[in-house]
This record gives C-alpha cells, sequence and structure tokens, in this order.
C-alpha cells in the first residue's frame, strides 16, 4: 500500500470530529459557567483548503462548491469537492476536502505530519496570513492550480463571539491554554490564539497531530484557561 495514501483519512477524521463534538458538548466546564454565552466545543480540523471563486471554476469547471455537511459554525460547510495537493518534489496528498464558503485567497492547511509527506516547510499561521508561506499545486478533475503562497500549519486557537470575550475577560488576539484530561494524558496546550467574531460559536480549533497527541478522542474533561500575568522582575 502507497504510505501516502495511507495518511489520506479524511472519512475517519470526519467521524473522529463528530463524536468529540458530541462527546464535549455541554459537557466542559466552560459549558456548566454561569454567563457562558456557548458550551465550550474541541473539534479537531483536519486537513483541507479554502478557494476563491477563480480557483473553483478552475479546478472543477463551475461557479460554486456544492455542500456536503455544515460546520459547527454557522454559514460554514464541507463542500463534496476534494483535491490534490502536490509538493516541490512531486509527492502528493490526494483527496484533501474542501471546505465553503469560497475566500478572498486560496488556502491550504496541514499538519506537521503531512509537511512531511510532501517534503515542504509550512509555517505555523493564524488563517489568513498567507503572505510568504509555502508553495504548491492544487489537482482538480478539470483543471490545475499553482499556489506560489498559501500553505500553512493553522496556530491553534479558540473562536469566541462577544459574549464569550466578556465571559472570560480577553479580546481578539490574545493567547489562553486550554487544558485537557484524558486517560493517563492530561495536558496543558499553551498560546491559544482568540479569534473573535460576531454571531460565532465557542469553539477551539486543534489539528490532526495535536488532537492524536493529547488523546482528545478520549478527553474527559476540558477548560480555557486565561494565563496569569507575568510576575517576572527586572
Amino acid at each position: 500500500m502507497n504510505q501516502l495514501a495511507a495518511l489520506n483519512r479524511p472519512d475517519v477524521e470526519r467521524v473522529v470530529r463528530d463524536i468529540l463534538a458530541k462527546k464535549l458538548n455541554g459537557a466542559t466546564p466552560a459549558a456548566a459557567a454561569p454567563g457562558a454565552a456557548n458550551p465550550l466545543v474541541v473539534n479537531i480540523s483536519a486537513r483541507h483548503c479554502h478557494l476563491t471563486t477563480e480557483h473553483v471554476q478552475i479546478l472543477f469547471g463551475k461557479d460554486d462548491l456544492t455542500p456536503q455537511k455544515d460546520l459547527y459554525q454557522d454559514g460554514y460547510y464541507a463542500a463534496e469537492e476534494t483535491v490534490m495537493v502536490v509538493g516541490p518534489r512531486k509527492r502528493m496528498i490526494p483527496n484533501v476536502r474542501v471546505l465553503g464558503p469560497c475566500r478572498g485567497d486560496s488556502q491550504v492547511e496541514l499538519a506537521f505530519t503531512d509537511s512531511i509527506s510532501l517534503g515542504i516547510d509550512i509555517p505555523v499561521r493564524i488563517s489568513g496570513d498567507v503572505e510568504g508561506s509555502a508553495p504548491c499545486i492544487l489537482v482538480g478533475p478539470k483543471g490545475v492550480v499553482e499556489l506560489k503562497q498559501g500553505v500553512i500549519r493553522a496556530m491553534r486557537h479558540v473562536h469566541m463571539g462577544p459574549a464569550d470575550l466578556a465571559h472570560y475577560g480577553v479580546q481578539n488576539g490574545d493567547k489562553m491554554h486550554l487544558r485537557v484530561e484524558s486517560p493517563g494524558c492530561t495536558t496543558v496546550l499553551e498560546d491559544m490564539v482568540v479569534r473573535a467574531g460576531e454571531k460565532i460559536k465557542l469553539e477551539v480549533h486543534l489539528d490532526t497531530d495535536e488532537g492524536n497527541a493529547i488523546d482528545l478522542v478520549n478527553a474527559t474533561r476540558v477548560e480555557l484557561i486565561q494565563p496569569a500575568p507575568c510576575q517576572c522582575s527586572h
């Protein structure tokens, strides 16, 4: 079996995300805390890509994506369309899911192990910050797109609406900690970037590597923690 093909498990990762959402939604400390607008949901964000309308036309020969399944955030969805991501050494990852709706810049979000498979150096970035990031080639059923930049590893982050910002006492761009209790693997992930927006549900996004490392699928408790102010002496 091709080693790269064995790594490509979008259907398995989708099932894992569904299980996590059902298991953690409403059962976390944040969900029970008075005044919290939303339950805390922690989801694994498997490898995926975002496309411009122009690139959808080139890759699939049509003007828009076909929604397959709604994501946790309202208005966002996993599309039926997938692409092959090809690295500069002709290594490739097939069947990378496209997420909609279309964006102003095409972007591919991969995990660290994916970067090893492709043989490219992928920077850790906030989604949308693609300037100077890694290149790749996208192959669809109708055409090919060469991205000069746009391949990133998404920085771990938490989406928050206005009520969530007020509840936790944070602002857009702040960093928090995520404490995850799993059997024999309790872990605190630092540098969880706050991404604020209107009509946003409280949701943490980790990539596949991070989720596997902390045994997130078996987590029994998750908690967002605001870091204590530095007490360093000068």
